[in-house]
């Protein structure tokens, strides 16, 4: 039963996390496309591992993280009065490169397909 719950709270922190980050005004954050790829809150709800990725690679997110650290102060006070928690873990963002790895990936599978495509085409002729 603790388990659910803590992967209920998980996913309303990232959930609430998402919705602050359209708030921020810091230029760091605010002209990124960021993503929060996933969410990792401790046991005892003390800590919360934030993974950032961006469109952009891995050095705009690693820009990004520097702002959301330098808000993470208005970000905490944001999920303490969108949520009910007893205590609101401290935040920390790390970057990654996620969201580039699997647009590479994206990118080498389509190229794939075209040339299944051509075969399928000379096969059939």
């Amino acid at each position: 039963m603790a388990s659910h719950r803590m992967g209920r709270t998980t996913e309303d922190i990232k959930r609430e996390l998402t919705a602050v980050l359209r708030e921020l005004k810091d230029p760091r954050v605010a002209n990124a496309m960021i993503s929060i790829v996933r969410v990792e809150v401790s046991n005892d709800l003390s800590y919360c591992k934030v993974y950032v990725s961006a469109m952009e690679g891995l050095d705009r997110a690693k820009e990004a993280v520097k702002g959301l650290k330098s808000a993470s102060g208005f970000i905490r006070h944001e999920i303490g009065s969108r949520l009910t928690l007893r205590h609101v873990p401290t935040m920390i963002f790390e970057a990654t490169d996620s969201i580039e790895y699997s647009a590479n990936i994206s990118h080498i599978l389509s190229e794939l397909d075209i040339k299944d495509d051509e075969e399928d085409d000379e096969q059939s002729e």
